[in-house]
């Protein structure tokens, strides 16, 4: 039990990124079907919306609970928020794209090809918060 602690104490960002990551990867994939299996909105326009709220959603429980950064200013807390936003529009992006490519040209149903897309927009989010907005 006790390297099991030791664990949790030094990996506790990862594992709490980890956390907030499949949280955040689930709002996504939840808003998409919302709008694009229950309400039937263009399947690019749930990804539009998933996105957003999935970017909103991230950036407050990175910043609170995983990276536990404190922004000394309101100009400090709106640049984490531009890079933030700015960064995760670049892996919202490649999630568009690959949506486009798995559902237009592969012909995959729209709720499986979001999952699909969502396992490197986790690996890509991490290295953007990590490297270049939470330092």
């Amino acid at each position: 039990m006790n390297w099991l602690k030791k664990i949790f104490i030094k990996d506790q960002e990862i594992l709490k990124y980890i956390l907030f990551g499949v949280l955040t990867t689930v709002v996504n994939i939840a808003v998409f079907f919302l709008f694009d299996t229950v309400l039937n909105f263009s399947y690019m326009i749930a990804n539009v919306i998933s996105i957003i709220a999935a970017i909103l959603f991230a950036f407050f429980t990175n910043k609170k609970y995983v990276f536990k950064a404190k922004s000394q200013s309101w100009k400090l807390a709106f640049k984490e928020f531009y890079l933030f936003v700015g960064l995760r529009s670049v892996s919202g992006l490649f999630d568009m794209l690959s949506m486009f490519m798995l559902v237009d040209f592969m012909n995959l149903e729209t709720n499986l090809s979001k999952i699909l897309t969502q396992f490197i927009i986790v690996v890509l989010n991490y290295i953007f918060s990590k490297l270049y907005i939470f330092r």
